[in-house]
């Protein structure tokens, strides 16, 4: 039987470490790890190879927004063209290998949505966080 789990993440962003929760506010959350391909295909090969180059990874978190003094806009506005922190942890429970904390560490957050509302519906604003050094920190 597969090992799988209802996704209930708990979120966090600041500009250092812990950050502030806003896992009430988010909806979604994707975090890739992604290394840039070097091509290291020499004379003689048959096929093109490649080794791992420098990290680029991505957090991208989708928000309701909200102009309360310690929410969304608050908390992220703050961290448009800076080097921020974030973690992610798959459910709400403690620390463990089968619930690792993934912490972005000076990642990037490019640009940011101030307002994006449709008539009838909450309003949602889309972060992505780019760069720095990932962490899985699996220790209770």
């Amino acid at each position: 039987m597969a090992n799988t789990y209802l996704a209930n993440p708990v979120v966090s962003v600041g500009a250092a470490t812990p950050g502030t929760a806003l896992t009430g506010q988010a909806k979604a959350v994707t975090l890739t790890k992604v290394f840039e391909a070097l091509e290291d295909t020499a004379f003689g090969d048959t096929a093109r190879t490649y080794t791992k180059g420098l990290g680029n990874h991505t957090v991208t978190i989708t928000f309701y927004n909200s102009y309360a003094a310690t929410s969304t806009y608050a908390t992220l506005s703050p961290l448009v063209g800076t080097k921020c922190f974030v973690s992610v942890k798959p459910v709400d429970d403690a620390i463990a290998a089968t619930n690792p904390e993934f912490q972005l560490t000076n990642c990037y957050l490019e640009s940011l949505d101030m307002v994006n509302g449709s008539l009838g519906e909450l309003s949602e604003i889309e972060a992505t966080f780019t760069g720095g050094t990932l962490v899985e920190d699996t220790t209770p």
